[in-house]
Parts: structure tokens; sequence; C-alpha cells
């Protein structure tokens, strides 16, 4: 199958782009390179023992969407291209909204010009909002809480209303809980600019000597030991969530979403513990208020995800934390260290 990659370069697209090679596929990757590095598809191609193509383009640009789209003919497209820090999203919501909901929109344009007819698409759990039950099921009600969310809910809807419109169109929607994790090798991982936003790769710069301290944001819910507890989910069976959506999608229409997530739950401070275990380092941190708009719990009901897409998460907390110490500890400096 030949398969576009949008924002290929990226952290769960440069490991989803090494899994679609692996398995045959043809691969085309876009991406304007503003938060990834070209030295994550050069190391892909290494491990792969296969070469890509890879085009530096913005997905908001019409012209050269169109040109990659009638050079390369994808039968299949997997959008990740996005601007996804929650804080900057309440900061930029128009940065936000122009290249998440425009980008998508020239990017269908584009795929309709060619007859290029199914999508899987890089959604998130933060399309729920407040948990009205636990575990969030694909029924639960959409309410994102910030401009990062809503533009995730407005493409989801935005593709929801193309399939619809465009016959024998496919789409699977995944809502992708909390990736964490890197490649086996430790070749590719997760190479935040600056602070990072997120739990995982802030510990991993903590243990490499990077950062000074993990603030913990919260000591005080009701959870087995007060920190907010998240569901956890190997960015390796994130990519092979998508192998599974496109074979799926070989026969299938209409608009599909699905969990991605193990259905578990890991507390930062159980998350903090097992990263000590991996790395054999101690991980000095700290307890803070708690932050406006987190939430106690929140993690996935994936059944609808085994039964349709034949897709589970097969790694655990272990090897989460095992893989993103190789990542770090071999790359201390992300990808700018590129003889790592």
């Amino acid at each position: 199958m030949k398969v576009l990659v949008t924002g290929g370069a990226g952290y769960i697209g440069s490991h989803t782009v090494l899994s679609l090679l692996t398995a045959g596929h043809e691969v085309t990757v876009v991406d304007n390179l503003a938060n990834s590095s070209p030295e994550a598809l050069r190391r892909v191609e290494t491990l792969a023992g296969r070469s890509l193509a890879s085009v530096e383009a913005d997905i908001r640009d019409g012209r050269a969407l169109s040109a990659v789209m009638e050079q390369s003919r994808p039968d299949a497209v997997v959008h990740f291209a996005g601007l996804k820090a929650v804080g900057e999203s309440t900061e930029k919501p128009l940065e936000y909204y122009a290249n998440n909901v425009f980008g998508t929109v020239a990017l269908l344009k584009a795929m309709e010009a060619v007859g290029c007819r199914r999508i899987v698409f890089s959604s998130s759990a933060t399309v729920y909002g407040e948990a009205q039950y636990l575990p969030f099921d694909e029924a639960h009600p959409l309410g994102a809480t910030n401009p990062y969310g809503r533009t995730k809910h407005f493409v989801e809807e935005i593709i929801a209303d193309w399939t619809a419109s465009v016959d024998g169109a496919g789409a699977a929607l995944l809502r992708y809980f909390n990736p964490v994790g890197a490649h086996a090798s430790g070749r590719i991982g997760e190479d935040p600019s600056g602070i990072p936003n997120n739990l995982a790769p802030y510990i991993t710069r903590v243990a490499v000597g990077s950062l000074a301290s993990l603030s913990v944001f919260g000591g005080d819910y009701d959870t087995r030991d007060g920190t907010g507890e998240r569901d956890y989910v190997h960015v390796e069976d994130l990519a092979e969530a998508h192998l599974a959506a496109l074979e799926h999608l070989g026969g299938a229409t209409g608009c599909h979403p699905f969990n991605i997530g193990t259905g578990r739950t890991t507390t930062v401070l159980e998350m903090v513990r097992a990263f000590e275990a991996a790395s054999g380092r101690t991980i000095p941190h700290e307890i803070m208020p708690r932050r406006a708009g987190d939430v106690a719990c929140s993690y996935a009901a994936v059944d609808k995800a085994a039964a349709v897409l034949n897709w589970r998460a097969t790694r655990d907390l272990a090897d989460m934390c095992a893989s993103a110490w190789r990542w770090q500890s071999q790359n201390p400096a992300g990808y700018a260290d590129a003889s790592g």
C-alpha cells in the first residue's frame, strides 16, 4: 500500500512510519519540521533497511500538498501533523485552529483531488473533556475543555462529514490516551523542544541530568497514592494500532472512532518508581498544588479496538520506562546529538 504520512518526523509519526516500512508499505512523509527533526527519518530508514520519500511542507499549503499527492498517489493517509500542547493552545488558539483545523481541510481537499479515500487521524482522549463516567468509551459525550482538544473534536467532525459526502470514503479516528516510551533500539524516541509538557519526557530529562527535579501537580486526589492516574500506552503499541486501522479501512467505509490505550491506570508516583527501577537513578520530585483543569483519573475502555481492529496493547509499564531510558541515555540531547 502507498501511504502518505503527515507529521511523520514527529514522535508518534516516526514510530508509525517505521512500522509501515517494516510491514512492507511504501511511505511518503510530509512534515514542516517545526517540532521535529529530519534525523528521526534518517534513523527510521536505517532501522527499517528501506528508504522513504520525504517532503518538507506545511499542511496548510494546498499547492504543496496537491503536488505531493499527484506525485505519490497514496492509497491512504495517516494524519499526525498538528500542534499539540494544551497550555500553548490556550495562549495561541488561532494558531491551533489555523494549523490543526484549516490544515486538515486542505489535506482532505488534496486527497479528494486524487481519489484518495482512506484516512487514519491522530486524535486524542482530550476530546472527551470531564469524565461523566469511567472508563471512557467511544460513546462518551465529547466536551473538550481547551483549544487543543477542541481542534481535535472539530477535525473529527469535519472528517465524519467528508466521509459521508464521498462515496467509498473511510476514516479511523484514533483517540490516544498517554503515549510514552521509545523504540526498543533506543534510536528514535520523544524529543520535545524546550520544557516537556508531558510526564514521561520530563522524568527522563531529570534522570539524565538536564532538569533538576520533577514537579508533581497534586498529591491529594482520591487515587491510590494521591497523585493523578492516567492510561499510558507504549508508542510501539500505538504505531501498531495505526497499521491495524489501515488494514481495517481496506474493507470499511464511514467514520469510526477508537480509543487507543491499555485500559489500566498508573499514578504519577508509580511512574516515577517504575522509571527509577528502569534507570537505576533517583528521580527528585516535589509535590506541588494541583493544576487547573487536571482530573484525578482518566483511562480508556479498549474493547472496541480489540473487537474491530484486532488490536490490544501488549507492552507494560516496565517496557515503557526501559525503552524511554534507553532512548534518553543514548541521546541526552535528543536528535541534536546526531552522533548518539
